[in-house]
């Protein structure tokens, strides 16, 4: 038997529970092992109410650990190169919350870190470790829909936080940093390329932060495509992905969390289908696939060098927008 992987948490984010804490009650090989948190006293609560053995005075306490394998890193975007850069150096592997960082020259160098190092880079994109992402490239792939000629992907949520650090430009926020880093990365996946931004709209909550980004992209074989993300909708919440084709289209509901609802609907000559994708949660998903690239070396799709990539089209985003990169 091998020990459990024991992972530390930097920060006392709302998110560490969901896509940590309660996972690795489900992954043998994963142990949430101990917290620290600006103010120590948050992370004697999350410690006391989840079960976590250790709590650390600072993030720098809980990098130096020597009985930590490794460091999940949920703190704010601006915060995300400077910690998993320490915790890397630090002989750690590393789970970072999207977007990797708040402008592609910090993932390089977050990146060069990982492979300076030799520890492991993975960016928490848990929707890409659920099988209903392989399922969507298969339905590409098949030939069903014919030759694909357009992609679009559509993620708005009502956040009516206008105090909410998602909306903060010092701490890297925006929309498209938030939202439009899922959009991005799920139709770079679905196209398997890298896009050209050709038009970028958006609409701002404070100077240079957006809450609402409309792009449009162009993929190599005369492919268009285009994203919606807002983090202030005046609408239900809308989270879809959409593959049109010469002969048909498929529509996802919910490729992000699929373990709370989803549904693929393809259309073509032959009718309309509409199927499900089985799986346990995403994020249990994900911290599998961390443990096997920690303990065994199973390379990962959203590792250091893809996080790049994916920065590098939402600073063109940005850049198109005029609105100027992260950080």
């Amino acid at each position: 038997m091998v020990d459990p992987l024991r992972i530390g948490i930097l920060g006392a984010a709302a998110i560490a529970p969901t896509a940590l804490i309660k996972p690795a009650r489900d992954v043998p090989g994963a142990l949430a092992f101990a917290v620290a948190a600006r103010d120590p006293g948050r992370a004697r609560a999350i410690a006391n109410k989840h079960g976590l053995p250790r709590v650390h005075e600072s993030y720098a306490s809980l990098i130096d650990d020597p009985e930590l394998d490794a460091v999940y890193n949920p703190l704010p975007n601006s915060l995300h190169a400077e910690w998993s850069i320490r915790a890397l150096e630090a002989g750690k592997a590393v789970l970072c919350e999207k977007p990797l960082a708040s402008n592609a020259d910090e993932a390089q160098r977050m990146a060069e870190a990982a492979e300076k190092t030799g520890r492991p880079l993975m960016e928490a994109f848990h929707w890409r470790y659920h099988p209903l992402a392989e399922r969507m490239r298969q339905v590409i792939s098949s030939g069903r829909l014919g030759r694909v000629v357009h992609l679009e992907m559509e993620m708005c949520l009502p956040i009516p936080k206008p105090r909410d650090i998602r909306f903060n430009l010092a701490l890297g926020g925006g929309s498209t940093m938030d939202m439009g880093c899922y959009c991005l990365s799920i139709l770079r996946f679905l196209a398997d390329a890298e896009p050209e931004v050709v038009s970028a709209d958006a609409k701002l909550i404070a100077p240079r932060v957006d809450r609402y980004m409309r792009a449009e992209l162009r993929f190599p074989g005369d492919r268009t495509a285009a994203f919606t993300a807002s983090l202030l909708a005046f609408t239900p919440p809308r989270v879809w992905a959409r593959v049109v084709g010469t002969n048909g289209e498929m529509r996802v509901t919910n490729p992000v969390a699929p373990q709370w609802f989803h549904r693929i609907a393809i259309r073509t000559q032959e009718g309309l289908v509409r199927e499900t994708e089985p799986g346990r949660a995403s994020y249990t998903h994900q911290l599998e696939a961390f443990v096997r690239l920690v303990r065994e070396g199973v390379p990962v799709p959203t590792d250091g060098r893809d996080g790049v990539l994916n920065m590098r089209a939402i600073d063109a985003v940005y850049a198109v927008a005029g609105l100027g990169r992260r950080g």
